[in-house]
Parts: C-alpha cells; structure tokens; sequence
C-alpha cells in the first residue's frame, strides 16, 4: 500500500510534466527575483510528491472512520488534480495570470487537506507542511513571472 500511495503522486506530476512539455521555455521567461535554477524543481517535486504519498499512506491505515478517511482523500484527491492542473496552464499554455489563479486554488486545497489529514494522523498533516511552503513559494515566483511577461 505504501509503495502505491508514493508512486500516485509522482506519476500524477510526471504525467503532467510529460504532458505539458516540461519546463522548456523556463530558461527564456523573465523570472522574478529569488529563482532557483531549472534542476531544483524536480528535485523538489519528486521529495513533495514523496511526502503526499506517505502522508495520504497514513491517513489510509489510521485505522479511523472509513467516512472521514474517505473524505481526507478525496480533498487530496482534488489537491492533486490542481497539482496535475497547473503546470499544464503555466508551462503548456503559458497562461500565468490563469495558472496563478490555479495555484491559489491548489493552496486553498491544500491546505483544507492537511486539516483532514491533521485529524486522522497529525504526522501525516505535517508531511504536508513543506509542500504548502513551496506552493506558496511558486505563488511568488508564478504571478512574479506573469508582471514580468
């Protein structure tokens, strides 16, 4: 279960990758200040998705009402899906304001997710904390991108 509940997530945001062309005309799109270079976004990611995985791994053992699990992973199931979402909108359709508006309803998702985990599993609410920093983090850099193109 575990090895299944990790792999979800990474092969959600490979999909999304392979399907939005990956991050090809990140070189050539003027970038606010504070951007990492290209490599540190999948290293990032593949670590993110990793924590999602587990996280949503403990929320499914924890033994807890099957409703309120059930609910904990449909709000991750949504999250993830505007995960998938958004680089879709940023990279394959270079919509910035559109994929801004996207991340802030990935941070809202997210969030509302790590609450419903939060009550199943506290760890597994945790495991999400690093990944709202960097949503957050990619909201700064998303609309810095939109005002500077």
């Amino acid at each position: 279960k575990r090895l299944i509940c990790w792999a979800i997530p990474l092969a959600v945001g490979g999909l999304a990758t392979l399907l939005s062309g990956g991050m090809g005309n990140y070189r050539i799109i003027n970038q606010p200040p504070l951007s990492p270079p290209g490599w540190v976004f999948p290293v990032v990611w593949t670590i993110l998705y990793i924590l999602m995985g587990e996280a949503s791994y403990r929320v499914l053992v924890s033994g807890k009402d099957k409703a309120q699990i059930n609910r904990a992973l449909k709000a991750y199931g949504a999250q993830l899906f505007l995960n998938f979402l958004w680089p879709l909108v940023f990279f394959g359709g270079q919509l910035y304001l559109t994929a801004f508006f996207v991340l802030i309803a990935l941070w809202v998702g997210i969030f509302v997710t790590m609450r419903q985990f939060s009550k199943l599993d506290e760890t597994a609410g945790d495991l999400l904390i690093p990944y709202l920093l960097w949503v957050t983090f990619a909201g700064y850099l998303n609309l810095g991108v939109f005002l500077l193109n």
